[in-house]
């Protein structure tokens, strides 16, 4: 149950009009930032709403049971708060955020309304609304494991065992043309196998998007050298010279985890399970098991 202030509910039943909202995000790479929909910057817990960005927030929506409740914040692009740049690199995307109710007046009496984690967001021109998810949104995580036929593991992670800082699952090379927004030719991956790093993990090490990574979505080995092309255009343009690292693929099926990287032992997927097209078959005349009967007769 949420306890109001007793200095902030004195205020509060007193008709008081000095109250604002205030919005703290803690990003996943640790930068904190704040936001608040008065007209002039406000301190709460340590952190400052900048005022200014035209941040505004939807009524909160609640349900009972283990539906996920939520709301919505909207508001400008700012180079100094929020940039285009930093939502298309995906920078806020799981963000922590949360709701406070303040008195702008003393902004010590400050409660919180709510905590979640940033959604979908969405950007028009300057502007862009981010939906707010409740606690209740982690519930909807798939949990246990699930009966598929290819491998439920992520390649290199704990079940995996596969060590991808091994310099044979890593390369580094730099690009020396571009072929279009997001595929080009670079140097420095010649001693690897046509789609050795397709569906791999690409780490910009230098240029507009250093730091930033992305999916591989085809490595080839072509006569003009090797080609990478990615699954999204980056924010920033790729230049020539752009350096990056790039880590092995696997598309999570058994004979890929055979022959590529001798790691059946650890394979986390049902190859043998019977699929849908197991289901929708009827027998045939000669083949073993059907006693040389034909469940469908011509």
């Amino acid at each position: 149950m949420r306890t109001v202030p007793s200095a902030l509910q004195e205020k509060l039943s007193s008709g008081v009009t000095t109250l604002c909202r205030c919005w703290r995000i803690v990003r996943r790479d640790g930068v904190v930032l704040g936001f608040t929909d008065h007209d002039e910057d406000v301190t709460v817990d340590g952190t400052l709403c900048r005022a200014g960005t035209g941040l505004t927030g939807s009524e909160a929506t609640a349900r009972l049971g283990l539906s996920v409740d939520g709301s919505e914040i909207s508001g400008a692009l700012s180079d100094d708060s929020l940039s285009e740049e930093d939502l298309a690199a995906g920078r806020y995307d799981a963000a922590a955020i949360e709701l406070f109710l303040v008195d702008w007046s003393e902004p010590s009496l400050a409660m919180l309304l709510s905590k979640g984690t940033i959604g979908e967001v969405r950007r028009e021109g300057a502007a862009f609304s981010a939906e707010m998810r409740g606690l209740a949104d982690r519930l909807n995580e798939p949990s246990g494991r699930l009966y598929t036929a290819t491998c439920s593991a992520d390649l290199g992670d704990g079940r995996c065992g596969i060590n991808l800082t091994d310099p044979g699952y890593r390369g580094s090379g730099t690009v020396t043309t571009l072929n279009g927004v997001s595929s080009f030719f670079a140097s420095g991956l010649e001693s690897f196998a046509d789609t050795w790093f397709t569906a791999g993990k690409l780490v910009w090490t230098g240029g507009a998007n250093n730091g930033l990574a992305v999916e591989v979505k085809s490595h080839r080995v072509v006569d003009g050298g090797v080609s990478l092309t990615l699954w999204q255009a980056m924010p920033e343009p790729v230049a020539e010279g752009d350096t990056f690292s790039v880590t092995a693929g696997c598309d999570k099926r058994l004979e890929t985890c055979r022959d590529r990287f001798d790691n059946v032992v650890n394979f986390r997927g049902f190859p043998h399970i019977p699929g849908n097209d197991f289901v929708t078959r009827y027998a045939i005349a000669g083949e073993p098991g059907n006693a040389g009967k034909s469940l469908q007769q011509n």
